[in-house]
């Protein structure tokens, strides 16, 4: 074609394979700048429009929005003026959040497939229930009802950055491809901290030992009442590191026993309420703790997708009071 020679919208269309309708779509929008028009106001487009009409099929083909493919484009426009490849750099930041994009769409396509494979691996009678669990799940899969349950059983007023610690200790990581059981603990978890915290098979085990008449609230630890005299972020700060002690001692199968674990555990509520760690105070914890309501069955549940391997914040704290325990016991 002699330099010269413009194409109508027509022609451009033809020799790009697409529609008429999709040459203005894209001129309309500022994308493909025609090189001028004709006595009758007709589009005309030059060689360049070609290679550009190219290039914003292959931007939008994987899955760029117009806006972004203007960015790009506009990007690219300025670096060729100046001599320079600033666009690489939008369009690689472009292309990361297609990947982050994408990469949500399948785990939640996994998340689907596992539960609907739990679905299929029950029989009529447990179908219902498994039904009424995975429907209710949120689309991708979301922990934040966890965070919500933990925020509303920890004591108030705690420091942002031990919240913080906490959340990241008792919420699992949801795996990227869960298997059908792990689909149906999470749609089970869930459940169970969408509920109100009430004590009516959110929180099981043991009773508090109080009654609602004394107007303390039995579904909590006595460590989250402020009658009870406990500085409750001295507390959790000592929990997270007598946990962290103890969880070695839980990998490796060992029982519970004396040790740097239990006297950190110890300490940790001596500390809230400027106590001594004496053989009386630790008869008194172990009395305290063992009579404290439980939610056994979150860790249960979430014990299902930490993974066999790896202890909770329930199952040590068990092993290091069963440790208390113990100890009380030999010295009594």
């Amino acid at each position: 074609m002699p330099p010269d020679r413009l194409w109508t919208i027509g022609e451009l269309a033809e020799r790009a394979g697409v529609t008429v309708k999709t040459v203005r779509y894209y001129s309309d929008r500022g994308l493909l700048p025609e090189a001028r028009r004709s006595s009758g106001g007709h589009r005309r487009y030059g060689p360049a429009a070609l290679d550009r009409l190219r290039t914003i099929r292959s931007l939008r083909g994987i899955g760029l929005a117009v806006p972004d493919v203007h960015r790009v484009l506009d990007e690219d426009d300025r670096a060729s003026a100046a001599g320079a490849d600033a666009a690489a750099d939008v369009l690689d930041g472009l292309i990361a959040g297609q990947l982050r994009e994408v990469g949500a769409g399948l785990a939640a396509l996994r998340w689907r497939e596992a539960a609907l494979r739990a679905l299929q691996d029950c029989g009529p009678g447990e179908r219902a229930e498994r039904l009424l669990l995975v429907g209710a799940l949120p689309s991708p899969p979301s922990t934040a009802a966890m965070a919500r349950f933990w925020r509303r059983w920890l004591p108030p007023r705690m420091p942002a950055r031990l919240v913080s610690a906490i959340l990241d200790g008792t919420i699992p990581q949801l795996p990227e491809a869960p298997t059908p059981a792990q689909a149906l603990a999470f749609a089970r978890l869930h459940a169970l901290v969408s509920g109100s915290c009430d004590g009516a098979g959110k929180v099981s085990g043991k009773a508090s030992g109080t009654s609602p008449g004394d107007g303390r609230d039995p579904t909590q630890p006595a460590a989250h009442r402020p009658e009870e005299g406990y500085r409750p972020a001295v507390l959790y700060d000592g929990l997270i590191e007598a946990y962290g002690l103890a969880a070695p001692h839980l990998r490796a199968g060992r029982r519970p026993h004396e040790g740097e674990a239990l006297d950190c555990f110890v300490a940790a509520y001596a500390r809230s309420r400027g106590a001594r760690d004496t053989p009386a105070f630790r008869r008194r914890l172990g009395v305290v703790l063992g009579a404290d309501p439980r939610i056994d069955r979150y860790w249960q549940l979430a014990g299902e997708l930490f993974g066999p391997a790896e202890p909770t914040p329930g199952s040590t704290h068990d092993w290091l009071l069963a440790a208390l325990d113990g100890a009380t016991a030999e010295a009594a």
